[in-house]
């Protein structure tokens, strides 16, 4: 791991101070689960059970929040068993997924989830004439119910795959009053008025949160590093976790920490609980 400055040093230290009222916010994609092709394939790192499980024994809460459907990223990452063990040691797990349109906690293991924001089935409707124009009809689509997704990994080209549907995906989804959240070499389509940064902000006003890390890899998770960062400003003792890839560099420069994909973020939050037990 690496600390972006002094001024993080002395931020983690903080956090540290404040661990047992700290609130662990995770990203699943590229910050718990390797980035791979297949998406439905992106199981959760084999050591992020154990891992987690013992961080509760040092935090308050642990949460993680993606744009995932709340179902898929419990089942790939075998969530439920790890909200099982983490309410033995008295601490709940939640699962934020669609980016906060879907709820999940280990005390109350029922899927909370609105219905379909208006306009998606119609912008379905003429995506793939759209994808075809752009030279990108063999992009695979990506229905998650509440959002749809657009994925262009797939492709011989991907990153010029993705610059040619970016500016149309993000017209076509305009026109039918959603918005367009681009990833990595992923643009997801979905309504106004969630995004991560509420679902941080959810949980430092339910759990009346003394500390926030938010840790995540791509354009995503921006909305959330922007609300830890205002938690921050407020006096709140925090830190912001870059999982770094070759492929995406934007949140480097909000980060307090930069590790190496899901491998580092697994070791910083081992030596967090480490400290946390010594402080």
């Amino acid at each position: 791991m690496e600390f972006t400055s002094a001024e993080a040093e002395e931020r983690y230290a903080a956090l540290v101070r404040a661990a047992s009222r700290t609130v662990v916010g995770l990203d699943f994609d590229g910050t718990l689960s390797p980035i791979v092709d297949d998406p439905e394939s992106a199981h959760i790192h084999p050591d992020a059970s154990e891992v987690l499980v013992d961080l509760a024994r040092a935090v308050a809460a642990v949460a993680v929040i993606t744009g995932r459907p709340a179902r898929q990223v419990l089942d790939l990452g075998g969530l439920e068993d790890v909200g099982i063990a983490l309410a033995e040691e008295g601490t709940d797990l939640y699962v934020f997924g669609q980016y906060g349109n879907e709820r999940w906690s280990s005390s109350n293991r029922r899927i909370h989830s609105p219905r379909p924001p208006r306009g998606l089935a119609s912008f379905e409707r003429e995506l793939t004439g759209v994808l075809r124009r752009a030279d990108a009809a063999d992009a695979w689509i990506e229905d998650k119910g509440l959002a749809v997704a657009v994925h262009t990994r797939r492709l011989p080209d991907p990153d010029a795959a993705f610059q040619r549907i970016r500016p149309v995906l993000t017209e076509l989804a305009a026109k039918h009053d959603l918005i367009a959240e681009p990833g990595r070499n992923v643009l997801e389509v979905r309504s106004h008025g969630m995004h991560k940064g509420l679902a941080v902000q959810t949980l430092v006003d339910e759990l009346d949160a003394g500390g926030f890390l938010f840790a995540g890899d791509d354009l995503g998770d921006m909305e959330a590093f922007e609300a830890v960062a205002a938690l921050r400003d407020g006096g709140m003792p925090t830190l912001l976790v870059c999982s770094a890839s070759s492929e995406e560099s934007a949140l480097v420069p909000l980060s307090d920490v930069v590790v190496k994909g899901p491998e580092g973020v697994l070791d910083l939050l081992r030596r967090l609980t480490a400290d946390a037990r010594e402080a």
